[in-house]
């Protein structure tokens, strides 16, 4: 029997003292200091970034003196309704929201369409030139937007729907982003699931509506928030495909609006309390299609 181990030996290991830190105590404080200081540096970005978003909202309530007061009032004491009824009584605010409305919704439908048609049967069906036509997408992606503007409207002119919503849609009614994204993400569904509806007598119009879209729907959630923002915020082609006033949607007619002295007359509240609405039907679908969103985004491009 060894001497530590007999009976009234004292033992000669080494005791722990109380105040000894464990290492994995040693590696969990810098773990933690770390993260702190990534929470910390994301909360001061998210600070930056929607500070100009916060004043625009609260300014839209705020009275005169505070737009005006220095230094400057973040939180009005006073909160008023006045800067939207003077921009309702001088700007024919429900026609351009609702024309605002019908091109985006019509715009985001079409894509939806067009664009999982398009991206399904690049993913999943094999076709003579099915890569070249893919190369072509890639291609379009690269083409800066402002330079298809006036071949664009030179086209909707030759087909007279100048001053229409057909040709305020349109051009936009499939994009190559759009056609990218449900490419990437339907590259996913597994072969086999596709054959076995095959063999079953399925035909791909039944394949493509009844299993392939419901199985989509992230990344049509994600789609429908890009295309949605993107023409909800379109100023530049309403501005040139519009001649009509009765046309306009509402951020050319807020434009507009803005740098006519004659309506505006340098309000401030109105101009903010119009920018609030102009951002608050986005705010709400993107709220709406949150969730469905962060997981187009997580797994799209995932084989």
């Amino acid at each position: 029997m060894s001497a530590t181990n007999a009976p009234g030996a004292v033992s000669t290991a080494p005791s722990k003292k109380l105040g000894d830190a464990e290492p994995t105590d040693r590696i969990r404080k810098p773990r933690s200091l770390k993260r702190i200081f990534v929470y910390v540096l994301l909360s001061l970005g998210l600070l930056i970034m929607s500070a100009p978003f916060l004043w625009m909202a609260l300014s839209a309530f705020k009275t005169t003196s505070e737009l005006t007061a220095s230094p400057p009032v973040w939180i009005p004491t006073e909160w008023t309704l006045d800067n939207f009824r003077d921009l309702l009584d001088r700007l024919d605010l429900p026609l351009y929201f609702m024309n605002s409305v019908i091109v985006a919704v019509l715009v985001t439908v079409s894509n939806l369409v067009f664009c999982s048609m398009l991206g399904y049967a690049l993913a999943k069906l094999r076709f003579a030139g099915r890569n070249k036509i893919f190369g072509l997408v890639l291609g379009a992606l690269m083409v800066p937007g402002n330079l298809m503007l006036l071949p664009l409207f030179v086209l909707m002119s030759k087909l007279q729907l100048i001053d229409s919503y057909a040709g305020l849609v349109l051009p936009f009614a499939a994009g190559a982003f759009g056609v990218f994204l449900m490419r990437q993400f339907m590259q996913s569904i597994p072969d086999e699931l596709l054959e076995a509806a095959r063999m079953d007598g399925a035909g791909e119009w039944y394949i493509f509506w009844r299993i392939v879209m419901p199985l989509v729907k992230p990344a049509l959630a994600t789609l429908s928030i890009f295309t949605f923002l993107g023409s909800w915020n379109n100023f530049v082609w309403p501005l040139i495909a519009t001649n009509d006033p009765d046309k306009y949607t509402l951020p050319v007619a807020l434009a507009t609006f803005a740098t006519d002295p004659n309506k505006a007359g340098g309000s401030n509240g109105m101009l903010m309390a119009g920018s609030f609405l102009i951002v608050l039907p986005v705010l709400v679908v993107f709220i709406a299609l949150q969730r469905h969103f962060t997981q187009g985004i997580a797994t799209a491009g995932m084989k």
